[in-house]
Parts: structure tokens; C-alpha cells; sequence
């Protein structure tokens, strides 16, 4: 299955940011769409454009191919939103939640300590906060302590959720990549053809 819109928007917007968005759908369903094309309508320069795009690139989520322009001799780079990677990212992604729920649900904790600056509103788990003797990096003022109830119960429903979730996405992906049953006599038919044919 096809990640749907909102899906896709969501995980760019979460692994590349939301000034994204505006160019992701400028590029989704075309291929080798101009920078220079995107910047026009997006009113923006082609380096803002470009940042945006390498930012994508990082994850894999464009690909692209390069033409030197013969008049003024530069590379123009055209750009291709790659929907397989997106799903793959996608699914990586809610594997990788699914497995922090897990752990989550296995400690079987109702609670869980920070400790927060309320100054520069930072927060910082046990360990990070024994190295900062509880002391604020940025401001040098003292981390207090905040409890944090974690619901079980909620943790095990989203839990779940993913999971059928990753399930339906990945479905389609062993479908698709299972090998085709060969048929002899149909094979035996084209070398056939094929051998007339010359």
C-alpha cells in the first residue's frame, strides 16, 4: 500500500522540516522538475531551494540528474521525489517507535523522571543530568526534578496501531518483490520466436 498524502507530508515535515512542504509538493508526482523552475514559482532564490532539496537528499528522499546548461555553462540539477525510499523511510521510522514502545511497555513504569531548566526550558534524562551535576549548561542554574506518568494501557494501543500499520505498508513490498514462477513451456514458446525472428 502507498503511503497516502498526509502520510507522506507528515514524515518529510518530521525528518526534513516544515519549510519543506511547499517544495515536496511542487516536485511529488513529476519527474526531473528544474531547480530553477521550483524557485520561480516558489518566489524564492535557488540556493533556498537547493537547501531545502540537499536537506531531502540526506534522506534519500529526491533523487537527481544534472545537464550543463550550453549557453551559460553551469549545471542545472533536476529533481525526482522518490515515493519507494519515502515508504521506507516510513516504515524504518514507525519500526524504530515501535521498538521505543516496546521498551517502554516492557519496563512496565508508571512514571518517569526529567530534570528541566525552566529558564531555557531544556530537559535531560538521568544520566545527562549526573553529568551536568544537575546544573544547567546553558544558564548555570539548577535542573529540577519533573515526573512524567506514562500510561501503559495508551502506550500498548499506539503500539499496536503501528504495528498494523507496518504490517499493510510492508505487505505490499513482499508481494511485489516475490519472484515470478516460471513457466517453461511459455519460456520455450519466446526462445522460440526469438529464433525465428532472426
Amino acid at each position: 500500500m502507498k503511503l497516502t498524502p498526509k502520510e507522506v507530508e507528515d514524515l518529510v515535515a518530521n525528518v526534513v522540516g516544515r519549510d519543506s512542504l511547499n517544495v515536496l509538493r511542487l516536485i511529488k508526482n513529476k519527474k526531473n522538475v528544474s531547480e530553477f523552475k521550483i524557485a520561480e514559482n516558489m518566489k524564492l532564490n535557488v540556493n533556498q531551494i537547493r537547501n531545502v532539496l540537499y536537506r531531502m537528499n540526506e534522506h534519500n528522499l529526491v533523487t537527481f540528474t544534472r545537464k550543463k546548461d550550453k549557453k551559460k555553462g553551469w549545471y542545472i540539477y533536476y529533481w525526482t521525489f522518490d515515493e519507494k525510499q519515502a515508504k521506507n523511510l516510513y516504515v524504518f521510522l514507525k519500526r524504530k517507535r515501535l521498538d521505543e514502545l516496546k521498551i517502554l511497555i516492557d519496563n512496565g513504569k508508571k512514571e518517569e523522571s526529567f530534570y528541566v531548566c525552566k529558564t531555557d526550558f531544556i530537559k535531560f534524562d538521568l544520566d545527562e543530568a549526573l553529568e551536568n551535576n544537575f546544573i544547567c549548561p546553558e544558564c548555570g542554574k539548577v535542573l529540577i526534578e519533573e515526573k512524567v506518568f506514562i500510561d501503559i494501557d495508551k502506550l500498548k494501543k499506539e503500539a499496536n496501531l503501528i504495528g498494523i500499520d507496518i504490517s499493510i505498508k510492508t505487505k505490499e513490498n513482499v508481494q511485489q518483490k516475490a519472484p515470478e514462477k516460471h513457466n517453461k513451456k511459455k519460456d520455450k514458446k519466446k526462445l522460440n520466436k526469438f529464433k525465428k525472428a532472426r
